[in-house]
C-alpha cells in the first residue's frame, strides 16, 4: 500500500471514531495493521473478552513471529487457563491446554508438563511460583503491564503505537478543501452553492439571467477553514463542516489552478532542504490539480517523484527495544555567538551571503557598488568587483541619464545561486548582474541585465521549468523573471501599486510561486503565467516586509518595520491564512529596517537596538541577546551560513564581525590550518594531479582591495562537516575537527625522525586490569574519552575529566585519564565463540551520540550501554561470524555487517531482518566504508580486493584487486582496510604491504610500500580528522605521518619516543592499530600488541608533525636527505 493510502487509513480511522462507529474503527485498525490501539487492547484485556484479544493481535502479528509475539500470546492464553482453574471449570481449561497451550510444548516441553501438572491441584496457588496470584481483575492489571512492555519491544508494533498528529475532523477539511477548489473552477459561481452530493464533481448551475456572480472579497494567505452557513447540512449523521464560496486570491485555489502545461507545472528542481516533511498534515495540505474523476489518482508521477525526494530524510539513531535515545534538540549552546573574526570592507556593507556549499565563503556588497567574497576562516578577501557599467551603450536612456545626473550607486542585494554556481547583484539604479564564481575564487562576468526603471530592490533565484531563473523587483512597482544563463526576460508581473521590496520564491509539491512585499505593506503571489496576482493581503507594519521560509521550507516568516519604527517578526499559518505567532522584544522604534534570518529550522535571528537578538521558532520571547562585543550600527544586517555554525553581521566602520558556535570554531580552525599547509611554499610535484582539492596553495592577502585575478593557482578548501571519517567505524558524519584558541601560533613542527621522549608528549593509558593485545581502538565523537577492545574480548573505557590541571576536560598527553567503570562493576564483555576468542576477528561501531556501542569478537553483536554497560540486546549468532560494522549513512537502522564467510549483510536493526545479502568477495570482510554523496558502499576483504556496491539496490558495480607493489610478487592476501578521505570521493587503502589512495572507480592514484626508513609491514592507518594527514602504524613499533595528498612521509615517530624504557617488553612490540583524534588533528592514539595504549601529540611549542629539523639540534638525520626514492609515491 502507498504512503499516501496508508495516510488516508487513518484520515478514515479519525472520521469513523468522531462519529463514533467504534467497532468499525478497530475492524479497520486490525484489518489495516497500521495502528495499534493500546488503550482499546487494554479494555479487551481487562475484560476478559480473551478470543477479541487474540482476534485484534492476529491482525498484527502471529504466534510464530518473533520471540516477543510468543511471549505475548503465551501470557494471555496462561491467563486464560488461569481463570478457568479458579472458576473450577475443568473442562474449559483442559480445552485451552490443549488447543492453545500445547503449541508452546514444543519449544519448552518442561514448562507446558507443569503447567499440566496444575489441574491435579485443587488450587494452583499451591505451586509456589503462582503462590501469590491474587484475584482476576489484579492478575489481568499485571498481566497487563507485562504484555504492554512485550508489545512496545516487539519490532512487528514499531511506527504502530502512535496515531500520526493532524487537525481534528481533517477528512472533512479536506473535502471542504475539495469543494471550494471544485466551485472556484465553476463557470458560473453562486454566491450560497447548493451541495447535495460528493459522488459527483460539483458545479453551479448557470444563473437564469445569463450574468456572473461577482468574485468574492480578497482572502487570506491560505483558504480559511470554512465559516457555518453556506452550505446546507450533509450526510447522515453529523454534517459536513459548511463551506464558503473560498477566495481567488487564497493559496489553497490558486496554486491548484495551476495549468499543467504551463513550464512550472514540472517537478520544481531545489535542494531537497525544501522538500515537504512525509507526514500526513503537510503533504495532504496541497494536493496538486482538482481531478475531474470523482476518485483521487494518489499515484500520480508527480507524487511519485516527490515521494522519492521525501525518503531521503535520516533518523537520528537506531532505535532497539528497551532502549531509548534522546532526539537530537538544539540548545542555545547551538547558537553562533562568539565572535571569532573581525573583516574590513572598507565601505558600508549593504549585503552579505554565505555560499551555500562552500560554508566559510562569504559574498557582500556594499553602499559604493563593490561586490567582495571573504573566505572568513583564513580572513582573506578573495575577490572584489567594484561597479560599472559592462556595455554603456546597450543600457536604456533612462539609465544612461541617472547615471549622468549621479554616478554613485549602492548594492541592495547580492546572493548566491542554490549550487554556488552563480552570484546575482541588484544595485539602487537599474541594474542585475551575474557572475559565474570558479572555484579558484575567480569571478567571471556573466550577464548584465538593465532590469527595472529606478532601483532594484531585491534578486532571488528559483527553478522554472527546470531552468535557473532569476527574479527582481523594483521602484517601478514590476517583479521580472531572467534566464540565469541568457538574461533575456520571462515573465513580467504587474499588479503592485508601490514599488516592490523584495521577493520570496518558493514551491509546494510541483507548483512554484513567488511571494512580493511592496512598501505599501501589500503582500502578493504569483504563478509563473500571465494571469496576476493570486493572493492579496496586509503585513504587519503595512511598510518594508521581507519574508522568508525556514530550511525545510515548512514555516513562514516575515519581518518587517513600519513607517513609525514598529518592527514585526511573525510567522504565518499557511493552512487558514492569519499570522500563527508574533514574536515580541522589539525596541519601539527601530532606527531603520529590521532585517532577520533563520537557521536549522529551530531559530531566528534580527538585528535591532545594537544587538543580535534570538528566538526558538516555537517561542515567542527572546531567547538571548549579543552585543557582537560592540560596535554594531542600530539594525545591521545578518545572515547564517546552511548549516548554522556561522553568522555574519554587519558592523560599524564598514566591519563585518563573523560569529561561530563550537562546530563553526572548528570548521574555521579547519580551514586556517590549510591555509597555513598552503603558504609554506612548493610542494613536491605529483605525476597526477592532487587528488585532494581542499589542499591548495593559499596566502594571505595584505591589502583589502587585493582581487584574485594574480592567483589562479589558488583552490578553495571544500568542507563537509559531515564528511570528516574514523576508519575504523565508519562514522563519517559525526568526526569533526577541533578549533583551539585563535590566538595560537601556527607552527610547524621541526622533527621529521622523533627517536627521543623529549621531541614529543606521550601517556600510556592508566591499566590495573589484565592486558590483551588492542584490537580496535577509537575515540568518542566528542573526543573526550577513548574505546578500546581487546583480543579477549573486553572492552576498556577511559575519560579524561575536568580539573586544574585540565579545566576544558579535553583528551591530552599531558594528563592522565580515568579508567571508567560503573558503580555496578560491570565489564562490556563481547559473547564469544567455544574456541579462541583471541584468533576471532573483532569489530566496532560506536553511535553517535556516544551512548551505545556495536561491538563483536566472534560470538553475538552486542549492543551495550555506554553510561552502564549493560548489553542491551544481542543479535546475529554466528555462524559466520561478524567480522566489521558500518553504519548506512541515511539510515542508521541499518548497518552493514562483514561475514567471515566473505559475505556483506545488510541488517535492519529496527524489524531484525536481513535486506540483503552481498556477495562478491572470496575471504572475510575486513573493511568496510560509506560515501553517502557518492551513494555507495565499498568493502575490502582479507582476499586484498575491493568492491563497490550501490546503495539503493545493492548492486556490485566494480570489483578490483589492489596493485602489488614492485618489490613482491604474487597475489596479494591479508587484511585490507578502505576509509573515505572527507571529500567522500577517495578512498584510502590499507594492507601490510602499502598505503594506497583510490577512487571511486577504483583506479589507484597513487600508492606508498614500507622501504628505507620505513621497511615494516603496515599493522594499521588512518586520516587526520581534517583529511590533511595519513598516520600509519608499522610492525617494528614505528609510527609514519604522510600527507595525504602525496603520500609523502613527513614524520617518522621511532617506538623510544613514545614507549618509556621502563615499560618497554621483550620481544617486539607494535602498534596494533591506530585512532586518529576526532576534533584534534595532530593527537593520535595507537593500541599495541602488548596490550598498551598511548596517547601521542606533538609539543605545545610546535604543535605539528613536519619539516626537516636543524642539523645542529643532535637529531638523527632527516628523512628528506635519504634518497629521492625513499619519500616518491608509487603511482
Amino acid at each position: 500500500m502507498s504512503s499516501l493510502s496508508r495516510e488516508l487509513v487513518f484520515l478514515i480511522l479519525q472520521f469513523l471514531d468522531e462519529e463514533k462507529f467504534k467497532e468499525t474503527v478497530h475492524k479497520l485498525e486490525q484489518e489495516s495493521a497500521f495502528y495499534f490501539n493500546m488503550k482499546h487492547f487494554e479494555d479487551l484485556v481487562q475484560g476478559g473478552e480473551w478470543d477479541e484479544v487474540e482476534k485484534y493481535l492476529s491482525g498484527f502479528t502471529k504466534v510464530e513471529d518473533n520471540r516477543y509475539s510468543m511471549k505475548i500470546f503465551f501470557e494471555i492464553r496462561k491467563q486464560k487457563y488461569l481463570e478457568a482453574l479458579d472458576r473450577h471449570d475443568r473442562a474449559k481449561a483442559v480445552e485451552i491446554l490443549v488447543k492453545d497451550l500445547k503449541v508452546f510444548a514444543s519449544f519448552n516441553e518442561e514448562l507446558f508438563k507443569e503447567i499440566t501438572q496444575l489441574l491435579t491441584l485443587e488450587n494452583f496457588r499451591q505451586n509456589e511460583q503462582l503462590s501469590k496470584y491474587g484475584d482476576t481483575k489484579s492478575a489481568r492489571n499485571i498481566m497487563l503491564m507485562e504484555l504492554k512492555k512485550l508489545i512496545e519491544a516487539n519490532p512487528l508494533f514499531r511506527d504502530k503505537l502512535n496515531f500520526p498528529p493532524f487537525k481534528v475532523s481533517r477528512l472533512r477539511t479536506l473535502i471542504n478543501q475539495s469543494l471550494n477548489w471544485q466551485h472556484q473552477l465553476c463557470k458560473n459561481p453562486r454566491p450560497n452553492p447548493d451541495i447535495k452530493t460528493l459522488f459527483t464533481d460539483h458545479s453551479c448551475a448557470a444563473p437564469t439571467n445569463g450574468a456572473r456572480a461577482p468574485p468574492p472579497a480578497n482572502g487570506p494567505l491560505v483558504g480559511p477553514i470554512p465559516k457555518s452557513a453556506a452550505f446546507p447540512p450533509m450526510g447522515a449523521h453529523a454534517p459536513f463542516q459548511p463551506v464558503v464560496s473560498p477566495s481567488p486570491n487564497a493559496i489553497a485555489g490558486w496554486m491548484t489552478n495551476a495549468n499543467s502545461s504551463l513550464p512550472h507545472a514540472a517537478v520544481a528542481q531545489g535542494p531537497p532542504g525544501l522538500v515537504q516533511p512525509p507526514n500526513t498534515a503537510a503533504f495532504l495540505k496541497h494536493p496538486r490539480t482538482p481531478t475531474s474523476a470523482a476518485g483521487i489518482d494518489y499515484q500520480s508521477a508527480d507524487s511519485e517523484h516527490l515521494m522519492k525526494r521525501m525518503r531521503v530524510g535520516q533518523p537520528d539513531e537506531v532505535s532497539f527495544s528497551g532502549a531509548s535515545h534522546p532526539a537530537n534538540i538544539y540548545t542555545q549552546d547551538d547558537l553562533p555567538k562568539q565572535v571569532v573574526r573581525s573583516l574590513n570592507q572598507g565601505s558600508n556593507v549593504m549585503s552579505l551571503d554565505f555560499h551555500p556549499v562552500q560554508q566559510t565563503i562569504l559574498l557582500v556588497g556594499t553602499n559604493v557598488g563593490d561586490i567582495g567574497i571573504w573566505e572568513v576562516g583564513s580572513r582573506e578577501r578573495i575577490a572584489h568587483r567594484t561597479f560599472k557599467v559592462w556595455e554603456i551603450g546597450s543600457c536604456t536612456l533612462p539609465l544612461q541619464a541617472a547615471l549622468m545626473k549621479d554616478a554613485a550607486i549602492s548594492v541592495n542585494r547580492c546572493l548566491w545561486s542554490p549550487d554556488g554556481n552563480i552570484l546575482g547583484v541588484a544595485f539602487s539604479k537599474h541594474i542585475v548582474q551575474t557572475y559565474a564564481f570558479v572555484p579558484n575564487g575567480e569571478l567571471r562576468q556573466q550577464s548584465e541585465i538593465d532590469a527595472h526603471i529606478g532601483g532594484v530592490n531585491d534578486v532571488a533565484f528559483s527553478h522554472p521549468n527546470k531552468i535557473l531563473s532569476i527574479i527582481t523587483c523594483g521602484d517601478d512597482k514590476l517583479i521580472k523573471v531572467w534566464d540565469a544563463q541568457t538574461g533575456q526576460k520571462q515573465y513580467t508581473f504587474e499588479g503592485h501599486e508601490a514599488p516592490v521590496y523584495s521577493v520570496c520564491p518558493h514551491y509546494k509539491e510541483s507548483i512554484q510561486f513567488i511571494f512580493s512585499t511592496a512598501i505599501d505593506g501589500k503582500i502578493k503571489a504569483w504563478l509563473y503565467d500571465c494571469l496576476g496576482s493570486r493572493v492579496d493581503y496586509d503585513a504587519p507594519g503595512h511598510w518594508c516586509t521581507t519574508m522568508s521560509y525556514s530550511a525545510d521550507g515548512t514555516r513562514l516568516f516575515s519581518c518587517g518595520t513600519s513607517k513609525d519604527g514598529d518592527s514585526h517578526l511573525v510567522e504565518w499559518n499557511e493552512t487558514e491564512g492569519a499570522i500563527k505567532r508574533t514574536y515580541s522584544g522589539f525596541r519601539k522604534r527601530s532606527l531603520g529596517v529590521v532585517q532577520f534570518d533563520t537557521t536549522r529550522n529551530r531559530f531566528l535571528a534580527a538585528g535591532d537596538e545594537f544587538l543580535v537578538k534570538f528566538w526558538d521558532m516555537d517561542g515567542t520571547n527572546i531567547l538571548m541577546t549579543t552585543d557582537c562585543d560592540g560596535g554594531l550600527p542600530a539594525s545591521p544586517r545578518l545572515r547564517f551560513n546552511r548549516e548554522g555554525s556561522l553568522l555574519a553581521v554587519t558592523a560599524s566602520d564598514n566591519g563585518i564581525k563573523i560569529l561561530a558556535n563550537t562546530d563553526g570554531q572548528r570548521l574555521l580552525r579547519m580551514l586556517e590550518t590549510r591555509a597555513y599547509e598552503g603558504s609554506r611554499g612548493p610542494q613536491q610535484i605529483n605525476t597526477k594531479p592532487p587528488i585532494v582539492n581542499t589542499l591548495g596553495s593559499v596566502s594571505n592577502v595584505s591589502s583589502p582591495m587585493a582581487g584574485n585575478s594574480e592567483r589562479p593557482d589558488r583552490v578553495l578548501p571544500t568542507v563537509s562537516m559531515s564528511g570528516l571519517a574514523s576508519m575504523d567505524v565508519s562514522r563519517t558524519p559525526d568526526v569533526k575537527p577541533r578549533l583551539t584558541d585563535e590566538s595560537e601560533k601556527v607552527k610547524t613542527w621541526k622533527l621529521v625522525d622523533i627517536v627521543d621522549l623529549g621531541h614529543l608528549r606521550a601517556l600510556r593509558m592508566p591499566d590495573t586490569t589484565t592486558l590483551s593485545k588492542v584490537v580496535r581502538l577509537l575515540y568518542t565523537n566528542s573526543g573526550v574519552s577513548l574505546l578500546a577492545l581487546g583480543s579477549n574480548g573486553s572492552h576498556k573505557l577511559w575519560k579524561w575529566q575536568r580539573s586544574d590541571r585540565n579545566p576544558g576536560g579535553k583528551s591530552t598527553a599531558s594528563v592522565a585519564p580515568q579508567m571508567w567503570q560503573p558503580a555496578n562493576g560491570i565489564l562490556m564483555t563481547n559473547d564469544t565463540t567455544d574456541g579462541n576468542p583471541e584468533e576471532a576477528t573483532a569489530c566496532i561501531a560506536l553511535s553517535k551520540n556516544d551512548s551505545y556501542v556495536m561491538s563483536a569478537s566472534g560470538g553475538k553483536v552486542s549492543l551495550f550501554n555506554m553510561m552502564t554497560f549493560k548489553v542491551m540486546t544481542t543479535f546475529m549468532a554466528p555462524p559466520p561470524a561478524a567480522t566489521f560494522l558500518a553504519f548506512h549513512p541515511q539510515d542508521n537502522n541499518i548497518i552493514a555487517i562483514g561475514m567471515e564467510d566473505s559475505t556483506i549483510q545488510i541488517y535492519n536493526v529496527r524489524v531484525d531482518e536481513v535486506k540483503s545479502k552481498l556477495k562478491g568477495h572470496s575471504k572475510k570482510i575486513t573493511g568496510l566504508a560509506f560515501s553517502q554523496s557518492m551513494n555507495m558502499l565499498v568493502s575490502s576483504g582479507a582476499d586484498a580486493q575491493l568492491c563497490v556496491w550501490s546503495i539503493d539496490g545493492w548492486e556490485k558495480k566494480k570489483s578490483r584487486y589492489i596493485q602489488t607493489p614492485a618489490n613482491r610478487s604474487g597475489p596479494l592476501a591479508g587484511d585490507t582496510r578502505v576509509q573515505f578521505h572527507n571529500d567522500q570521493i577517495h578512498i584510502l587503502v590499507v594492507h601490510e604491504s602499502q598505503l594506497a589512495i583510490y577512487d571511486t572507480k577504483l583506479e589507484c592514484l597513487r600508492s606508498w610500500s614500507p622501504r628505507d626508513a620505513l621497511p615494516a609491514p603496515v599493522s594499521s592507518a588512518i586520516y587526520s580528522c581534517d583529511g590533511l594527514l595519513i598516520y600509519a602504524g608499522f610492525c617494528d613499533g614505528a609510527i609514519g605521518v604522510f600527507e595525504a595528498e602525496s603520500l609523502r612521509l613527513r614524520c617518522r615517530i621511532a617506538p623510544s619516543a613514545y614507549i618509556p624504557p621502563s615499560m618497554s617488553s621483550s620481544g617486539s612490540v607494535y602498534p596494533t592499530v591506530v585512532a586518529a583524534h576526532p576534533l584534534e588533528p595532530n593527537q593520535i592514539a595507537v593500541g599495541m600488541s602488548d596490550g598498551a595504549i598511548h596517547v601521542v601529540e606533538p609539543l605545545d611549542s610546535d604543535p605539528k608533525w613536519g619539516a626537516a629539523p636543524p642539523q645542529d639540534n643532535g637529531a638523527h638525520p632527516a628523512i628528506s636527505a635519504a634518497p629521492a626514492a625513499a619519500n616518491k609515491p608509487e603511482v
